[in-house]
Parts: structure tokens; sequence; C-alpha cells
């Protein structure tokens, strides 16, 4: 058999994540037992829910130090003993930062098959545009003529949650750190706007009353803290707020915030709420068919940002964290 090479989460982070919280290891690759798979990882998917898994149970239990990176990713199967699958079939399931994985044939899901490149499993068709979807039509909805803002802009979700908002005939508002991501945002992604959180000389609160001055109708979160604390001030009476993620809060020590709440909600009668993309697994193939019908059509771009070895995946995301990414990240680790 041959060689596994892993990385293991070496250390539970305090502060910022760093690369010697990590460590390298090859071990002999595993058979599969009885209901067991096989499988060669071909991508890996690189989220902030990665670096938060780290700071303790969320929807899933926390990661230790010791154990394999935890990752969702594609891989092909190269022996199994669940009947279900078979030799040279791609699948999806927790393989973690790793060459091979062994999982139970019930955590693992055949790819949808789609005629786009095998890594839409992981951003148009995978997490990412699933979240999207989900997140902007299924939580909140949105409508012709509202005005959507979205944090995280020029991210995996956040890239594409925009360009739902745009298709359905919204007004939307990026906001994203740089002047030249920014402008990336608007020009290339069709944003009506872009704020930038890292501008020193222009408070965010003033470039978003400038950019919406009557206000958000809908607020699509991915960052938490201070761009939270500024979306909920700007919010219209009875907006809705979507809540995906906190990245913001999740390197390092967060920041407390936002304050005003209950009772910003209660004057402007806002509705928050948080999701699970798996909430919405019943309405999965709806998404695929908009998803892929706006992505045939050229109305919705699909950005993805793939790094390629195993070796470099602490690097991929910390990178992510930082916000260098535009679009979906991924660690390609074999070919397909």
């Amino acid at each position: 058999m041959p060689m596994n090479r892993r990385i293991l989460l070496n250390e539970i982070p305090q502060g910022k994540l760093t690369e010697a919280h990590f460590a390298t290891d090859e071990v002999t690759v595993l058979k599969p037992g009885d209901g067991e798979v096989l499988i060669q990882t071909l991508l890996l998917s690189q989220d902030a829910a990665n670096r938060a898994w780290m700071q303790g149970a969320t929807y899933r239990s926390a990661l230790s130090s010791g154990q394999v990176m935890s990752s969702g990713g594609l891989g092909r199967v190269v022996e199994s003993n669940d009947a279900r699958f078979a030799a040279g079939d791609i699948v999806a399931g927790d393989l973690g930062w790793q060459e091979y994985a062994v999982l139970p044939g019930n955590e693992v899901a055949a790819q949808h098959p789609h005629q786009g490149p095998l890594s839409h499993g992981l951003s148009l068709l995978g997490v990412a545009g699933l979240t999207a979807y989900h997140g902007l039509i299924n939580v909140p909805g949105i409508h012709a003529g509202e005005v959507l803002l979205v944090s995280a802009a020029g991210g995996s979700v956040g890239s594409l949650v925009g360009q739902i908002g745009k298709i359905k005939g919204a007004t939307v508002i990026g906001v994203a750190g740089g002047p030249e991501k920014c402008q990336w945002v608007v020009d290339t992604l069709g944003f009506d706007a872009c704020l930038d959180y890292k501008d020193t000389q222009s408070p965010l609160r003033d470039q978003l009353k400038a950019a919406a001055p009557e206000g958000i109708d809908v607020y699509f979160d991915n960052t938490g803290g201070e761009i939270l604390q500024t979306a909920l001030f700007a919010m219209k009476l009875n907006g809705r707020v979507s809540c995906c993620g906190a990245v913001s809060m999740y390197d390092g020590k967060p920041l407390p915030g936002p304050y005003g709440i209950p009772g910003l909600l209660v004057t402007k009668r806002l509705t928050m709420k948080g999701f699970l993309v798996s909430d919405y697994r019943h309405l999965d193939q709806d998404a695929f068919h908009d998803l892929s019908m706006w992505a045939r059509s050229g109305d919705l771009m699909v950005v993805e940002d793939i790094i390629e070895g195993l070796d470099n995946a602490p690097r991929g995301l910390m990178g992510l964290l930082a916000g260098e990414n535009r679009g979906k990240r991924m660690i390609r680790v074999a070919s397909e």
C-alpha cells in the first residue's frame, strides 16, 4: 500500500493561526473495513469555518491537537466495501488534510453530476454555492428594487451572494478590504458599489451612508464584529439580516460587539436569522438548477482560487483568514 501524507493540527491556537500550529507525517494507507470506502483526495475546501472548529464545538465537534486537520473535499474512490460506491467514483466527504482517507460509506456523498469542472463541486455546486443560494434566497429573501449589503464580498460565498442579488434585480453593495479588491468586486463581479473597511480616512459608516442613503433592506453577514455593527445601524425598517459567519472573530482574540441589540432589533423591527446550509438540504435541487442555469448563461461568474499541493494548506488557510483570496479557495492534492 502507498504511504499517506497528512497534516495534523499540532496545537490548538490561542491567538493568530501560524504554520507552527501544524505538523506533517506519513503513515501507511489503511484498508477499508466493512461498510467503509478508501478515497484518494483530489481537492480540499478551505473555509473560514476551519478556523472556528479549533475554538470549540459549533455545529460539529471541536478539533483537538494531534488529529488530522479536518476539511471537506472531493476525492476518487480507490477501494470500496460499500455497495453504493465503486472504484473510480468521485465523492464528497470530510476527507481532511491528507492524501488518502477511509470513511464510512454513510458519511460519503456521490458527486452531483454536472458539465463543469470537478472544482465546481466545491464552489458553484458545493458548500459555497449552496450557502450563498440558501442563505440569500431562503433565509431573508431578496426582491427587485431592494438594497443588499454583502460583507466579505470577494470571498467564496460573498462573491456569489452579490451576483445572485443582481440577478434578482437588487442594488448590491459589497464590503471588502483594500481599494484594489473593492474595484475588482465592482468591475469583475458586477456589484454596484464596494466599501473598503480598511480605509482609515473614511469610516465604514460614512461610506455606507453615501452608498445607501436610504438604508439597507437585506444584509448578508459573513464577518460579524464591526461590519455587522455598522450594518445594523443602517438597516431600514423591517430589514432582514442573514447570519452566515463571523470571520472577523475567528482568528485571534475576538472583539466585543455588536452593541445595540436588542434595541435596534426592536425599534427597527429587524429580523436576524442564523442558518446552516444543511438546514435547506430539501431545497438543494432548486439551488443546483438555478446556479447551473445562471452559470451557463453567463449571469453568474464562478471565481476559484486553487492552490497547488497539500503542503500549502496551512498557508492557504492563513491567507484566507487574512482576506487574500478571491472567490472559492481550494487545495489541489492530486490531479483529476
